[in-house]
């Protein structure tokens, strides 16, 4: 069974045809980075996996559980196990490190004591446990990005979706955070949809390369 299904995608923003007839299959717990020009669909692709978009024609299943079809999603963002980690990391500037990881997790109803220890083990994680009561602004670039991942993590997807996460931060902490990524995919097992421009970073961090040209996948 593919951990996400893609069939015969297609998807309209404004007046451009972003995705077209895009057929796309990925297995559970598979790293697969994902190449291309800007405006070729790669970022769209990951929103409909998420569920942030239906796609206006096509199917789309995770875990083989049918998630979206012809311009309806079935299942909501926030039943679909896929965490997603945007190019700007979007955390929410007035809550803290832990407030920001406790959020998705109160949406959901988790229990405080385990919202708590699922807080504090994800800190500990991305070795940010000192920065729990910083908030964003007082964070570093290196340290905002741990927080978006942990607080992708911290929901315990089964799919983690990433936007060119450290397409802003220098190249030794790209580096390092490749690393960690891999080493918490080894830990945790998550299938990895990864969008990058950087084909080195391409083949470091996929076990599959897919490059996509004008809403189709080549």
């Amino acid at each position: 069974m593919s951990s996400i299904r893609f069939q015969s995608v297609h998807k309209i923003l404004g007046d451009r045809q972003v995705l077209q007839d895009l057929s796309l299959e990925v297995g559970p717990g598979e790293r697969v980075a994902i190449l291309g020009p800007s405006g070729c669909g790669k970022t769209t692709l990951l929103r409909l996996a998420a569920g942030l978009i239906a796609p206006d024609q096509g199917r789309i299943e995770i875990n083989g559980i049918p998630v979206a079809e012809d311009g309806r999603n079935l299942i909501e963002p926030e039943d679909r196990q896929v965490g997603m980690v945007f190019q700007d990391l979007a955390l929410w500037p007035h809550l803290t490190v832990s407030g920001n990881l406790a959020f998705g997790l109160k949406v959901k109803g988790t229990p405080k004591q385990e919202r708590l220890s699922r807080i504090h083990e994800m800190l500990q994680l991305v070795h940010m446990e000192s920065r729990a009561h910083a908030r964003p602004a007082q964070l570093s670039g290196g340290e905002q990005q741990r927080v978006a991942l942990a607080r992708a993590l911290v929901l315990q997807p089964k799919i983690l979706v990433m936007d060119e996460p450290l397409s802003s931060l220098d190249e030794d902490l790209r580096a390092e955070l490749r690393s960690e990524i891999l080493k918490w995919h080894r830990e945790i097992g998550f299938t990895l949809l990864y969008v990058t421009h950087d084909r080195g970073e391409a083949s470091t961090m996929g076990q599959r390369i897919l490059t996509m040209k004008n809403g189709s996948i080549q």
